[in-house]
């Protein structure tokens, strides 16, 4: 097939699609839940299980681990043959499960394809964007993945009046998508950073000068630091985002007390804050004002958003309800994630920069899988206001150390920060 050289911005777009079914992904499942639980009469440790295995925890964390290492060795390109059909083959699982190995097995092969495609597409999107836009770029995949879950969560509020036939056909368009991204990026180009890159390697490897990357390279020196401020940043937060996208239209129902199709509407309200604020603020003001201020702002609203949740069930109040659905919205599209995106691909030499992506994501998702796997026993045994508490603790500890380490990198090419981290261009 012939490589057309695309825009930025089409290489982007396409990129990006890949949050919109890692998002999508997860709400399908989340709008769903309490229809298949239904169905198959799963136990809290079923679901649990579930989330802990899923696109939202360790499936993913495996795809990206595996996928960020074969990312560096082959290219950017690679993943892309490969990775989305697998994806389509777990979707395939969930759409015509009818039982519970069924709907497990899909979860985690669809997780092992959107790990791998996630790491893939953020470090292709940082690379191809110019230097004064990347956090426009780079915002373009937080947009898609609050877009995904607000169509999801708009066609499950209309089509789960149909019962698990319909979560079946929301599900369903997810692998339409993939088919049609897939098809389209096999038309793309490899990455023109990592060709540099790889051709660069092999010529040090012809002299035998060339240093192998190994995960020791990235757990030593300025990368080990880097790694830590990362999950500090991205794998706390995304404690509180995995209980969020997973279990939040389920705590709307039983912890706020709302029905079935107003807790869909108010996850979809969130999501589409999330995307308006991506657009306006993220990707207006990454480029432009200090990053560190608008971390901070944005992290701090999410820390107040989540403490609602820690009030007696008594207290609540639709109000409320309505401030955690626009805070948490706000931070969603503009705060912990769309910085972690751009920081990982920026922080780290083309080298091992998806191999390094692949890493933090690894350690973010198993936390998240771990998490995900106490929330339900939780919720049953104490009830979610202690869960609450502690995702509080992880929204405050986030904040604190993206707004203390927030490095400044903005208007710069990815060369220029590499050689002023590491005092040489990495080769």
């Amino acid at each position: 097939m012939t490589m057309q050289e695309p825009s930025p911005w089409k290489k982007t777009i396409l990129a990006a699609m890949t949050s919109y079914i890692d998002a999508g992904s997860i709400v399908a499942g989340a709008a769903g839940l309490s229809l298949w639980q239904a169905y198959l009469g799963m136990s809290g440790f079923q679901m649990g299980l579930l989330a802990a295995l899923s696109s939202n925890a360790a499936s993913a964390a495996v795809g990206a681990l595996i996928g960020g290492r074969i990312c560096d060795k082959y290219g950017r390109k690679f993943v892309y043959t490969y990775d989305l059909l697998i994806y389509i083959v777990g979707m395939l699982l969930i759409v015509f499960g009818v039982n519970y190995p069924m709907l497990l097995g899909g979860y985690i092969i669809v997780g092992l394809g959107v790990g791998a495609d996630v790491v893939a597409s953020w470090t292709l999107i940082a690379e191809e964007a110019p230097a004064k836009d990347r956090a426009k770029h780079c915002g373009s995949a937080q947009f898609a993945w609050a877009l995904g879950p607000a169509v999801v969560l708009l066609m499950s509020a209309w089509l789960n009046t149909y019962g698990l036939l319909g979560n079946r056909i929301v599900f369903a368009h997810l692998i339409i998508i993939a088919a049609w991204v897939w098809y389209q990026r096999l038309k793309m180009p490899e990455s023109k950073d990592w060709r540099a890159a790889k051709e660069e390697e092999e010529r040090l490897i012809r002299e035998g000068k060339v240093e192998k990357v190994s995960y020791a390279t990235l757990l030593s020196g300025i990368n080990l630091k880097t790694v830590l401020f990362l999950c500090g940043v991205y794998t706390i937060w995304n404690l509180c985002a995995s209980t969020w996208g997973f279990f939040m239209p389920y705590i709307f129902e039983n912890v706020g007390k709302l029905s079935n199709s107003v807790s869909q509407l108010m996850s979809v309200g969130s999501f589409v804050i999330s995307f308006l604020s991506t657009f306006f603020i993220f990707m207006q003001l990454g480029d432009r004002v200090s990053r560190r201020l608008l971390y901070g702002i944005i992290g701090g609203i999410y820390v107040i958003a989540w403490f609602v949740w820690t009030l007696p069930a008594d207290m609540l109040s639709m109000w409320m309800l309505i401030m955690f659905v626009v805070f948490a919205g706000v931070n969603n599209g503009s705060g912990q994630q769309a910085f972690y995106q751009l920081w990982c691909s920026e922080l780290f030499p083309t080298k091992y920069r998806a191999t390094a992506q692949g890493l933090t994501f690894f350690i973010t998702r198993i936390l998240a899988a771990i998490w995900g796997f106490s929330v339900p026993m939780i919720m049953e045994s104490f009830g979610f206001r202690y869960a609450a508490m502690l995702i509080v603790a992880f929204a405050a500890i986030s904040w604190l150390v993206g707004t203390i380490g927030a490095p400044k990198t903005e208007g710069k090419t990815l060369k220029q920060i590499e050689i002023e981290r590491y005092g040489h261009e990495v080769k």
